[in-house]
């Protein structure tokens, strides 16, 4: 199993795999058809508080990732999550945050990982 991440505002490609929306909000400017997804996994993104009050604050990094795990580890649409990755050979984690490094696809690669 490969998980990989990638913006959604990029273009697919073959090699995507299975590709998994991991955002709480349909991304702006982007159609179904464009985004290319396999499935739009919503309940495993970060709650909505937890959203907001990291707001890609680079010093609130650290303390997001810690709390995000914490609510992954509480989170049952996590197993749906791995399931997918169990029986894909690669699977792409979609994401629009702006931030390629910190973001919740990045926690939840390294999650599952």
């Amino acid at each position: 199993m490969a998980v990989r991440i990638k913006r959604v505002y990029e273009d697919p490609s073959d090699d995507d795999g299975y590709r998994v929306l991991v955002d709480r909000v349909w991304p702006r400017g982007v159609s179904k058809e464009r985004a290319k997804l396999n499935v739009w996994l919503k309940e495993v993104a970060p709650t909505t508080e937890l959203r907001q009050w990291f707001h890609h604050e680079e010093p609130k990094w650290p303390e997001f990732r810690k709390r995000y795990r914490a609510e992954l580890d509480r989170n049952p649409a996590i197993e749906e999550l791995r399931t997918i990755a169990n029986t894909h050979d690669v699977v792409t984690l979609v994401y629009s945050a702006r931030d390629e490094t910190e973001n919740q696809a990045v926690v939840l690669a390294e999650y599952l990982g």
